[in-house]
């Protein structure tokens, strides 16, 4: 009898120190759970991903503010570095920054922005238009600011470029009228030439 005691005793022991175990675990957990939740935080905001919508707002107002100073110069020459843009541009008004924008080979593409410190002297830079850099003519106009999921609708190009463009498309018979070799319901297929013809 007092052996029975003794293994209950023990058992309890065990039992006691399983739920410890556990609960230690279980605290380890929940402080790994909550570093990985701070670790995580730091990194959205770094990352820029987490903006709660008056941020946004607020860089939507400054972006159009940066861009109702900004201005656009079209055909600028491939060797014009920028210190040349703002020499050009620089009786208009203080510039604050040109950018020269490239392709993901560094060439340039042939288009700046200029932006000024000053909102007059984009009024001022829009005389400019058709004035010569390097021999070429630039087209400069106002910035205009992106809407963000706006996109300009392009349609779509034929896939081949030597079908053109066909205005016409061949006469096919309504369904009721269809040619018994067909069968009910069935209509004939026509297939479009793969040569270029001028009269379609």
């Amino acid at each position: 009898m007092e052996n029975d005691d003794v293994d209950m005793v023990g058992a309890d022991n065990n039992e006691a120190q399983d739920l410890d175990d556990m609960k230690k675990r279980l605290k380890e957990m929940e402080d790994e759970a909550a570093a990985l939740r701070e670790m995580q935080a730091k990194v959205e905001k770094e990352m820029g991903s987490v903006q709660d919508p008056a941020n946004a707002s607020a860089s939507q107002v400054n972006r159009e503010e940066v861009d109702s100073r900004s201005i656009f110069v079209g055909n600028v020459d491939y060797a014009c570095t920028p210190e040349e843009v703002q020499q050009h541009f620089q009786s208009c008004g203080t510039v604050n920054r040109v950018t020269i924008r490239t392709d993901k080979f560094g060439q340039p593409k042939g288009y700046a922005y200029v932006e000024f410190v000053e909102v007059e002297a984009v009024q001022e830079a829009l005389s400019l238009n058709e004035s010569e850099l390097h021999g070429r003519q630039l087209k400069v106009t106002a910035k205009r600011t992106n809407v963000p999921g706006m996109k300009q609708f392009r349609p779509r190009r034929p896939s081949n470029p030597y079908m053109g463009f066909r205005g016409r498309t061949p006469y096919a018979p309504p369904f009721a009228y269809a040619p018994a070799p067909y069968g009910y319901g069935k209509v004939p297929r026509f297939r479009m030439g793969m040569r270029y013809s001028p009269y379609y």
